[in-house]
């Protein structure tokens, strides 16, 4: 038996969620002259009927109240369907959708899933609004891309869970896990398709910019590479590509810096002079590209196939060979210094040596100088590592574009942590 107070706020969120979809459909489809099945207080209504059907339901033992509600509403909006079908010829039944939706929604909050109904309730109202979007992206879709989204869901849903998960063997082969390397595969493969709907829904330098801030917050490395190899095939892109891949280097000191902060907040005392540092510069030489940029590169370009299934396949191998590389180094020379181990493992993967070295400092393992050297050792590697992806694989405009900026993050970075460490 739920307490009244409990029962009023669910019940409250279900007219809130039911009066939110309605404010949807009257402002898409309301207004003077024009007439709708439902607006934003008969839904919120039929989100407040669900609720009070769930409840009697549940008081009374009889789960047919609440399917005959349903039923009820169901007909009632089929009833005004083909009457409107029938005088207006209109056949979309979206309308109609929303409303068994807002009634689902009403019997979700009285069961106290809220979560999951406000959830799908901002959802749908999301997905109803972007209407226009979403029209001009189905219209903008080939063969090719569909084939595409379906190698995508192949790799992903198909493969990778076969996959064991587990090291092939003994150090240094223990770093070689089948499923950790193809999740990287999966990984640089939603980045290309990522970035390739938000170019359809937001035209090319909105898409690039932001696939480049949300991959930097994953793998700076994988935006690095996708954006590169796509640059030879689409070179007028050069500097929204540029941005996108210095927006991304510039999230990983950011990233850096907050897993020093939650492991050891000492270390990050240290550190984080010459970390923010790069980080101010990449992000100021992003800001150069932003307001440098040319007319030329607003050029409309036709984007081929999103998904390279060759390309991640050779960044799967590289990833397993650099980070086979690392752990080599590491097993063999031993304790010949904490820098080299540092600069080696930056080679392949920044976040594994940032949390070791803020864990080994903080037991004591470490100084906390050594471990701020042996960090900036990694940060700078692994953009060191970034600036060749650029340099072999991008094209040359965009070798010009990105090469200022690498370069002026390592002199900096480097710079400020030989004077202040």
């Amino acid at each position: 038996m739920f307490q009244e107070p409990q029962l009023f706020f669910r019940l409250f969120a279900a007219l809130a969620m039911g009066f939110l979809i309605g404010l949807q459909r009257e402002h898409s489809h309301g207004g003077p002259g024009r007439e709708i099945l439902a607006g934003e207080r008969t839904f919120a209504l039929i989100g407040a009927s669900g609720f009070l059907a769930a409840l009697m339901s549940d008081q009374f033992g009889q789960p047919l109240i609440y399917f005959a509600a349903i039923a009820f509403v169901a007909a009632l909006t089929a009833i005004g369907y083909f009457t409107e079908a029938t005088q207006k010829g209109r056949v979309g039944i979206t309308s109609e959708v929303s409303v068994l939706l807002a009634m689902l929604l009403g019997g979700l909050s009285y069961w106290n899933y809220l979560g999951l109904a406000v959830a799908a309730a901002i959802g749908a109202t999301l997905l109803l609004s972007l209407k226009i979007e979403t029209d001009k992206f189905v219209a903008a879709l080939t063969r090719e891309d569909i084939l595409a989204a379906l190698q995508f869901a192949a790799v992903t849903a198909i493969v990778l869970p076969i996959l064991p998960n587990t090291p092939l063997g003994p150090p240094p082969l223990d770093v070689l896990n089948p499923f950790n390397i193809w999740l990287m595969v999966v990984f640089i493969s939603g980045i290309s398709f990522l970035g390739y709907v938000l170019i359809k829904l937001l035209g090319a330098d909105h898409g690039i910019r932001i696939t480049g801030f949300l991959g930097g917050l994953v793998s700076s490395t994988a935006v690095t590479l996708s954006f590169a190899q796509r640059s030879i095939k689409l070179p007028k892109l050069a500097k929204p590509f540029a941005l996108a891949i210095l927006v991304a280097w510039t999230m990983m000191f950011a990233r850096v810096m907050v897993e020093v902060a939650v492991v050891n907040r000492d270390l990050l005392r240290v550190v984080w002079p010459p970390v923010v540092a790069s980080g101010l510069a990449g992000l100021g030489y992003a800001v150069f590209l932003m307001l440098a940029k040319r007319r030329s590169d607003q050029d409309a370009v036709h984007f081929s196939n999103p998904f390279d299934l060759l390309s991640a396949l050779r960044f799967g191998l590289l990833y397993a060979a650099v980070l086979l590389m690392a752990r080599s180094a590491q097993v063999y020379l031993g304790d010949t210094g904490v820098l080299l181990a540092g600069f080696l493992s930056g080679l392949a993967d920044v976040d594994a040596i940032t949390l070791s070295l803020a864990e080994l400092a903080r037991s004591g393992g470490l100084s906390l100088d050594l471990a701020a050297k042996a960090l900036v050792n990694a940060v700078m590697a692994n953009t060191l590592v970034k600036g060749g992806m650029v340099l072999l694989a991008g094209s040359a405009s965009l070798r010009r574009a990105v090469l200022p900026g690498l370069v002026l993050i390592l002199v900096v970075g480097l710079g400020t942590a030989y004077w202040l460490l």
